[in-house]
C-alpha cells in the first residue's frame, strides 16, 4: 500500500516538473527568435517605383501593378549626401539595375548627311573660239561624248585664220625674220594648231579650213554649236571634263561646323548601286554658310577610275570625325533627361544610390559626352535608374560628393607676439582668424625655425609671420616681419600698411620701385600703378621685375610714403628675365627736369613688359638735348632696361608741340 502511495506520488511530481519545462524553456526560445527577428532592420514604409508619394505601411500593388518597394532608414546615408537611397539585394536584382562606369575615350562622331557628285572642276576645260567663223565640220556629235587628247572636234573657217596664214607666207617669201616671227606668234595666240602651221611652211599652201583638237581626255559637256553654227570670242563652244577622280558637295548643320576639318575620311553610298562603298577624304571647307538654309558646304573628293560616279548624282555621305580622348563618355541609356536638367543615378555600393545632376555634350548614337557632373571611373546606372531617381531625386542635392580641397602649405598672417621662449625655440603669438586653414581667433604656441634669430623678437610686438605645415603635421613659424618694435628704424613714421603687390621696375639709382598694388582701404586707395621710394636698409639688387613680395608702407609725418620692409613672396619668373630690353612707345611731357636730365612722361600701355598706361620719370641719356623739350608735348620715345635695373630714354622723336601744359592732378599718387 505505501508503495502503491509512493508511485502516486511520483507520477503527480514527474507531471508538475514536465509542465513547468514546457511552460518556461519552450516560450524561452521563442522569444528569443522573435528578438532576434526584431533586431532586423525594417522598412519605414513601401513606395510605388513610378511615384514617390505613393507610400503605404506595408508591402502591396502600386495604382499601375508595380510591387512596392522597401524604404529603410538611412544610418549612414549623410556620408554620400542628400538624396541617397539603400535597396535591398534582393531588390536590386529583381529591378533588374544594371551598372556602367564612367570613361575617358575617343567618341567617333559620324556626320551623315547628302551631297551632289560634281565634276572636279580642276581639270574641267571650257572651249572658246578667239576667232570668228563658221563650223564646216563638228566631229563631236552630242554631250557625254568620250574624247581623247589630240582627238578633232571641230573644223572652222574664218577669214581671220586665212589672212594669218597669209601674212606668214609674206614674210617667208621676203625671208624677213622679225616677220616671219611675228606672223607665227601671231597664228600661236589665235591657238591654231602646230601640226597646221607647220604644214603651212612646208606647202606654202593656205588651209581654208583649221580643225581644233581636244586639250585633254574627257567627257563633252555642255555642247553649244551645231555643223553651219556662226561663233565668235566669249562664246563656250564645248566644255569637256575628266572623271577620274570628282568631287562631292555636301552640306552640314551649322551646329556641326566645329567638327568638320579637311583630311576626315568620308564614305559614300549610293541608292543605285546597294552593299557598294566609295572612300574619300574632305578636299575643302568653305568659309561661309549658305544663308537660306543655315547650312556649311563642304568639297568631298572621291577616285572613280571606272567612272561609275556621273555628275549630277544623288549621294549618301558620311563624314568620320573624331573627339580627342580628353572627354567623358557615358551611355546614352543612362541619362534622364527633364525639362530643365540633365541627370544620372550614381552606384554608390553597397546596394546605395544617388542622383546627381551632369553638363552634356555632344550625343552620339549610344554614348554621350559628360562636360560637367561625373569624372572617370564612377559607376552609374544604366537600367532601372527612373525607378530609383523617382525615389532619390525627393531629397537629392544632385551634387556629386568631391574630395575637399587641398589646404596651401604656409600662410601669412599678422599676429601679437605675447611670450618668446627662446630656450624652447618657441613664440607664444595671438592670431586673427585664418580661412585658409579654417581657424578662428585664438592664441597659439608655434615652433621657430631655427634660421629665425629669437633674440630681435620681444614680447608685446606686431608681427607678420608665415606659418608653414610640416609633412608630420607640425606646424612652424619660418618667416617673421616685425611690424612695430622698440628697435625699428622707422620711429617717425605716424603710419603703416602692409600689403602685397607685383613689383614691374626696380630703380636701383633713385632707390625706387614701381609696383602694382590693390586696394588699401586703411589710406582709402583704390588698385593702382605707383613709385616708392625705398628705406636704406633694403637691398634692392635682390629685387626684380615681375616679383611679387609684402611690403610695409609708412607714412612720416610730412607726408611722405617710403616702403620700409619688403618680403619676397615669388620671385620672377624665367619669362621676365627672358624680355626685351628696349621697347618703343608715344607719350605725353609732363615736366622737364633739365638739372636732373629727367622726363616726366605719361606713356602708353607697353605690352611687351606688361605695363599699364601710366606716369613715370625717367632718366634721359646724355646725348639727348631737352632744351626743346616742353610741357605737353607728344614724343615717341625708345626705353632702354640698363644693367641695374634702371628704365633710360635712348631715343626721343618730337611729335607735337602745340598740345599747351597737360594738368598733373591726377597723376600726384604715383610720385608721393
Amino acid at each position: 500500500m505505501s508503495t502503491i502511495k509512493a508511485l502516486v506520488i511520483g507520477g503527480v511530481a514527474g507531471g508538475i516538473m514536465t509542465a513547468l519545462a514546457f511552460t518556461f524553456l519552450i516560450p524561452s526560445s521563442s522569444s528569443t527568435a522573435n528578438n532576434e527577428q526584431n533586431e532586423e532592420k525594417q522598412p519605414l514604409y513601401w513606395v510605388a517605383p513610378m511615384d514617390p508619394n505613393y507610400r503605404r505601411d506595408e508591402p502591396g500593388k502600386s495604382p499601375m501593378g508595380m510591387d512596392l518597394i522597401p524604404v529603410y532608414e538611412e544610418s549612414s546615408s549623410g556620408d554620400a549626401g542628400p538624396g541617397t537611397i539603400t535597396i535591398a539585394p534582393n531588390v536590386e536584382n529583381n529591378l533588374g539595375v544594371r551598372t556602367a562606369k564612367v570613361q575617358r575615350r575617343a567618341l567617333h562622331v559620324p556626320i551623315r548627311t547628302v551631297g551632289y557628285v560634281q565634276y572636279n572642276e580642276e581639270t574641267l576645260i571650257h572651249v572658246h573660239p578667239r576667232v570668228e567663223g563658221w563650223i564646216e565640220t563638228l566631229h563631236v556629235k552630242a554631250s557625254g561624248e568620250y574624247v581623247k587628247k589630240g582627238e578633232p572636234l571641230y573644223s572652222l573657217y574664218s577669214p581671220e585664220l586665212v589672212n594669218a596664214q597669209e601674212e606668214l607666207l609674206l614674210a617667208m617669201r621676203r625671208n624677213n625674220k622679225d616677220l616671219i616671227v611675228a606672223a607665227r606668234s601671231r597664228l600661236n595666240a589665235l591657238q591654231v594648231p602646230e601640226d597646221v602651221v607647220e604644214t603651212l611652211t612646208k606647202t606654202k599652201n593656205v588651209q581654208q579650213t583649221v580643225t581644233f583638237s581636244a586639250p585633254q581626255t574627257g567627257f563633252v559637256d555642255n555642247l553649244n554649236i551645231r555643223e553651219g553654227f556662226f561663233i565668235k570670242p566669249g562664246v563656250t563652244v564645248m566644255s569637256i571634263g575628266a572623271l577620274d577622280e570628282v568631287w562631292v558637295d555636301a552640306e552640314v548643320f551649322e551646329r556641326q561646323t566645329a567638327q568638320i576639318v579637311e583630311g576626315l575620311p568620308v564614305t559614300m553610298t549610293l541608292d543605285f548601286l546597294p552593299g557598294k562603298t566609295w572612300q574619300g577624304v574632305v578636299d575643302y571647307v568653305y568659309p561661309t554658310l549658305e544663308q537660306s538654309t543655315r547650312t556649311l558646304r563642304v568639297r568631298l573628293r572621291f577616285a572613280n577610275q571606272d567612272y561609275t560616279l556621273k555628275p549630277n548624282m544623288f549621294a549618301q555621305v558620311t563624314i568620320h570625325s573624331d573627339m580627342d580622348s580628353t572627354n567623358l563618355i557615358v551611355p546614352t541609356e543612362a541619362v534622364i533627361r527633364t525639362g530643365n536638367q540633365n541627370r544620372v543615378v550614381l552606384a554608390l555600393g553597397d546596394g546605395k544610390f544617388k542622383s546627381v545632376a551632369i553638363k552634356i555634350g555632344r550625343v552620339v548614337d549610344e554614348f554621350t559626352e559628360v562636360l560637367e557632373g561625373l569624372i572617370d571611373g564612377d559607376s552609374i546606372v544604366t537600367s532601372a535608374q527612373f525607378m530609383l531617381d523617382s525615389e532619390s531625386s525627393i531629397s537629392s542635392d544632385f551634387k556629386r560628393m568631391e574630395p575637399p580641397e587641398e589646404s596651401p602649405t604656409s600662410v601669412f598672417t599678422e599676429v601679437m607676439i605675447t611670450d618668446v621662449m627662446p630656450s624652447h625655440n618657441m613664440i607664444t603669438a595671438k592670431h586673427g582668424p585664418i580661412p585658409e586653414w579654417d581657424w578662428p581667433s585664438m592664441t597659439m604656441d608655434f615652433v621657430v625655425a631655427e634660421h629665425i634669430n629669437l633674440a630681435t623678437v620681444k614680447g608685446g610686438s606686431s608681427a607678420h609671420i608665415e606659418i608653414s605645415k610640416q609633412t608630420d603635421g607640425q606646424y612652424v613659424v619660418t618667416t617673421v616681419h616685425i611690424i612695430d618694435s622698440a628697435q625699428s628704424t622707422q620711429a617717425t613714421m605716424s603710419e603703416s600698411v602692409w600689403t602685397e603687390v607685383k613689383i614691374n621696375s626696380v630703380m636701383d639709382g633713385h632707390r625706387m620701385i614701381n609696383v602694382d598694388h590693390p586696394a588699401i582701404k586703411e589710406w582709402d586707395w583704390p588698385a593702382m600703378t605707383m613709385d616708392f621710394n625705398v628705406a636704406d636698409n633694403i637691398t634692392l639688387s635682390d629685387l626684380a621685375s615681375g616679383t611679387l613680395a609684402h611690403i610695409e608702407i609708412s607714412k612720416s609725418s610730412s607726408g611722405e610714403y617710403l616702403v620700409s620692409t619688403i618680403h619676397v613672396v615669388e620671385e620672377a619668373s624665367s619669362e621676365t628675365s627672358t624680355a626685351v630690353d628696349a621697347v618703343w612707345t608715344q607719350a605725353t611731357v609732363n615736366a622737364v627736369m633739365s638739372a636732373n636730365n629727367q622726363l616726366s612722361l605719361e606713356h602708353d600701355p607697353i605690352e611687351a613688359w606688361d605695363w599699364p598706361a601710366m606716369t613715370m620719370d625717367f632718366n634721359v641719356a646724355n646725348e639727348i638735348d631737352l632744351s626743346d623739350i616742353t610741357a605737353g608735348m607728344r614724343l615717341h620715345i625708345e626705353i632702354t632696361k640698363t644693367q641695374d635695373g634702371a628704365y633710360v630714354i635712348t631715343t626721343l622723336h618730337i611729335q607735337a608741340s602745340d598740345k599747351g601744359t597737360m594738368d598733373h592732378s591726377q597723376h600726384e599718387g604715383a610720385h608721393e
